[in-house]
């Protein structure tokens, strides 16, 4: 029979040594975004449209003596402990030490730039796939460097294929068009594709790692992707930023929550809220989520974003949409923190109101974001 204290040891050593990786991959000082001019239409993104039977959320802007917080200060202290109990619930490990050790599987010339596939290691015996697309270098304009995108994809039996051009509909090739934009995009494959059926998968990676949960893992792949990035002569490091639409929209809010290199973000039809989807998978988040007795809810991630700018665009109508003006109320907690840091409020929704898919609106709305705000 194991052995229970050394085991809570163990699992105490585990939670010490993750919150010590993320103080210094993610950082416990909130990054300053690096701004141009702001998009001409963020007045109408920011302006909360909160419904009136909006569910209670779980107050963080107030202290240990239940007094609100007002300051920038008070918050960033607030903020560590935000920071170490989501940790802790997620169980996140440490960021793997191993060497990347980037191979390139296939690449070839298109006309905007080029489409590379790569793999790359997350940890000891586990690789993950990823897309890069490198714009055309304007000789122009020298050496100057690009900036970046991690862009996750949603759902789909081919995987991140439709954000890189090769399957579905112009209107999901979004990696593509980031790419034409100047961006220089990293597309990565979901662990969930690792086997022939998802719980399999999450077994599979979750036996090196019981304490954790499936997002962990999706953050993990996400920070990876960023260490790739930051490999690349031709990245702006400081100018990085993440999309994802459905599944790729969870990625990219914990990518932007956990990792102060994401300058800027963008979610789509992710699901804010924890009621708003299915949040209890396994390979998110687990059944806990959903009882009664938890009330953490994701309005806390978006204060861990804040001041960063971040968007989040919703369908609201139609069948199986997860954001829309429910989104709201964890928006705007967002908002609150990021006036205390005494800048314009860039956290905000667009609702599209043509359900769970990406509209030309939408998609158009999420490049002149991330153009503005990764200058």
């Amino acid at each position: 029979m194991p052995d229970k204290n050394l085991a809570g040891n163990r699992f105490r050593f585990r939670l010490l040594l993750s919150a010590l990786m993320i103080s210094l991959f993610s950082g416990l000082a909130v990054a300053e975004p690096v701004l141009g001019d702001d998009v001409p239409w963020l007045a109408e993104v920011t302006q909360p449209k909160i419904p009136a039977n909006a569910k209670p959320l779980r107050p963080i802007l107030t202290d240990t003596d239940g007094q609100p917080i007002t300051s920038r200060a008070a918050w960033e202290s607030k903020r560590k402990e935000v920071l170490a109990d989501w940790s802790e619930f997620l169980g996140i490990y440490p960021q793997s030490e191993a060497p990347l050790e980037v191979e390139q599987l296939s690449t070839e010339k298109l006309e905007h730039g080029t489409r590379t596939l790569i793999q790359y290691q997350i940890e000891p015996g586990r690789k993950v796939r990823a897309y890069l697309l490198k714009p055309l270098l304007n000789e122009a304009k020298g050496n100057q460097k690009l900036p970046a995108v991690v862009a996750f994809h949603g759902t789909s039996t081919t995987t991140f294929q439709k954000l890189v051009g090769l399957d579905g509909e112009d209107e999901r090739h979004l990696g593509l068009e980031l790419m034409k934009q100047g961006f220089l995009v990293i597309c990565p494959e979901n662990y969930l594709w690792e086997e022939k059926k998802y719980l399999d998968s999450v077994k599979k990676v979750l036996t090196l790692h019981p304490e954790s949960r499936g997002m962990a893992v999706m953050l993990l792949d996400g920070m990876r992707a960023v260490d790739v990035l930051e490999t690349l002569p031709e990245v702006d490091t400081d100018r990085i930023s993440t999309y994802g639409h459905s599944l790729g929209a969870k990625e990219a809010m914990y990518l932007a929550a956990f990792d102060s290199r994401i300058q800027a973000a963008v979610a789509s039809e992710g699901g804010v809220g924890m009621y708003s989807t299915n949040w209890e998978a396994p390979w998110y988040l687990g059944p806990e989520v959903k009882s009664d007795s938890f009330d953490r809810d994701h309005h806390e991630l978006i204060a861990l974003v804040a001041p960063r700018p971040f968007l989040v665009l919703g369908g609201e109508s139609g069948r199986g949409c997860s954001d829309g003006d429910r989104s709201w109320p964890h928006i705007a907690v967002g908002q609150k923190v990021a006036k205390l840091y005494g800048e314009s409020v860039r956290i905000g929704l667009y609702n599209h109101g043509e359900g769970h898919r990406i509209s030309p609106p939408s998609g158009k709305k999420m490049i002149e974001w991330l153009k503005a705000y990764t200058r």
